[in-house]
This record gives structure tokens, sequence and C-alpha cells, in this order.
């Protein structure tokens, strides 16, 4: 859990200082837009797994972060609602934020305790190809005006999306320690 939080105070802190610079533009996009913009992320990750070469100097530790900070705002447009124009104050999307992590880290830690941290023992290529297959669910269930017959909500998805990303920063800093 130690390890769960401080991944949660670097996204918090990145999350916190782009709304200082821009404000809660971000509200204005739709869940599509949202999920597009995580996938960007995780191909790139994928990329960078995948290629011998990289010609942006940023690694796969930011794009994780990016998907847990996508996916949070997603989880915010789900409860909150697309606008038109900017409407929360910093500490108002603060709290929303907070909340939405509580929801998921809540979640992680009921799979946890019937999975015994089985993700411990994967490689950080499987937590990505996990994301990707997440975003494709998510997109046909956005094509299908989020409805489903047996499945789990767009919700769903965008949280494991969260907890995948956070398992992978884990086990890159373990890594690199």
């Amino acid at each position: 859990m130690k390890q769960y939080n401080e991944v949660l105070n670097v996204c918090r802190t990145l999350f916190i200082n782009k709304m200082k610079d821009y404000g809660s533009a971000w509200r204005i996009l739709r869940l599509p837009s949202l999920t597009d913009q995580i996938f960007i992320k995780a191909q790139r990750i994928r990329g960078l797994q995948q290629n011998a070469e990289q010609k942006v100097d940023e690694g796969q530790a930011s794009e994780f972060i990016g998907i847990i900070n996508y996916s949070l705002m997603a989880l915010i447009q789900l409860e909150k609602g697309v606008v038109e124009q900017p409407d929360l104050s910093l500490e108002d999307a603060i709290v929303l934020y907070d909340k939405q992590f509580k929801i998921t880290r809540e979640l992680m830690e009921a799979k946890n305790h019937d999975y015994g941290e089985a993700w411990r023992e994967m490689r950080i290529g499987s937590l990505t190809d996990l994301i990707l297959q997440k975003l494709l669910r998510v997109k046909q269930i956005e094509d299908n005006k989020g409805k489903t017959l047996v499945s789990e909500g767009i919700d769903a998805n965008y949280q494991d999306m969260i907890n995948y990303s956070v398992f992978a920063l884990i086990l890159l800093k373990e890594q690199d320690a």
C-alpha cells in the first residue's frame, strides 16, 4: 500500500501542477477524446517496449502517469458530465480526483485480497497489453452508446487501467532499484 500511495502522490502532484497551469480545460473533453488520449499513451508505451530506438526522451513512467491521470479525468467526467467551459476550481478538482482515486484504490485492495498480488509476478509488457485490451473494450462500449449486456461498465475499465498503470510504475521502480 505504501508503494501505491507513493505513485498516487506523484500523479496527484502532476495533476495539481497542470491544473495550476491550464485550469480545468480538460472538463470540455468527451469520454471518447479521453479514451483516445489514453490509447495514444498506451501505444507509445508498447512502442517503447518493442523498439530498440527511442526518439523522444521520455520513458514509460511518464506515459503510465498520463494514463492514470487521464483515466481519473474520465471517471470525473462520468460522474459530473462534460461541460462547454472549464468549471472547476483547483480545490474542487482535487476533491473529485481524490474521491475517484480512493474508489479505485479500494477496488485494487479487494482484488488483491482475492488474487494475492499476482500482478507482482507479471511482466510490464503484459500490463501494457491489458491496458490496451481495456481501451479496446471501452471504445466498443462507447460505440454501443454505453450499453453492455453482461460486461462491466466503462468506469470499471478505467479503474483497471489506473491500477495496471500503478502496478507497472511500482514494477519499473523496483527494476531500477
